[in-house]
């Protein structure tokens, strides 16, 4: 099996598709690669290709007029990018950019094609807009979050996501205000609030989690 009928078959919805529909997607699709901090696409840009990451993690960002910058989501492998997705269905440009936070390699397939399968391939269409879909809920999820949770617990959450398996989150007070769409030093005074009652450990570069417990038990409480 070539990697190009590997990838398909990563992707259930992919490996439904008609016989002839997938000889023509192995036929016009590539796979790129990207290293660790490539920026994949980006504001005022128009997307050339859907992309199906096979492997790493791409991170969706937004800018807003003021400088704020909000993590969106995360494209993990085995997934697509619903913005990519959205622009290439409006025929606009992206308006936020998605950078490589790992060594990734995706499976490309042309505009032309995407379109083409979009109008003639019934499976296709409904596996596009099955993953549209999914990623759309998440986002709703997303603002809500950001509207009506308090910090405290939007932090906690992102950093029991965040952490390894060893509890350690290898990141910095900043991109943590870039993760939850707030000040540096909002993120700052809640994480010697943690400190101060035993929760987390701050180092430079990294939050050691001593009390994941008591995080994960924030992270589920709504106001």
């Amino acid at each position: 099996m070539t990697e190009l009928q590997d990838w398909i078959e990563r992707f259930p919805g992919l490996s439904r598709l008609e016989p002839a529909i997938k000889k023509l997607i192995m036929t016009r699709s590539k796979i790129v690669q990207a290293p660790k901090g490539a920026t994949l696409f980006g504001p005022d840009k128009s997307p050339e290709n859907m992309l199906f990451l096979l492997d790493g993690t791409v991170r969706v960002q937004q800018v807003s007029e003021s400088g704020h910058e909000i993590v969106l989501y995360r494209i993990e492998a085995g997934q697509s990018c619903v913005l990519t997705t959205a622009c290439l269905l409006a025929y606009d440009d992206y308006a936020a950019a998605g950078i490589a936070e790992t060594p990734v390699r995706a499976a490309a397939i042309p505009r032309d094609l995407f379109d083409d399968l979009v109008s003639q391939s019934k499976s296709f269409r409904d596996f596009v807009f099955a993953a549209f879909s999914k990623r759309i809920t998440d986002l709703f999820l997303m603002i809500e979050e950001v509207a009506f949770q308090k910090m405290d617990v939007r932090l906690a959450d992102r950093l029991v996501k965040l952490a390894n398996t060893e509890g350690v989150v290898t990141t910095t007070h900043q991109k943590l205000s870039v993760e939850l769409g707030t000040a540096r030093e909002v993120v700052s005074r809640q994480l010697q609030e943690f400190q101060r009652r035993g929760w987390v450990a701050q180092a430079r570069g990294r939050v050691n989690l001593l009390e994941r417990a008591k995080l994960e038990q924030l992270a589920h409480r709504h106001i």
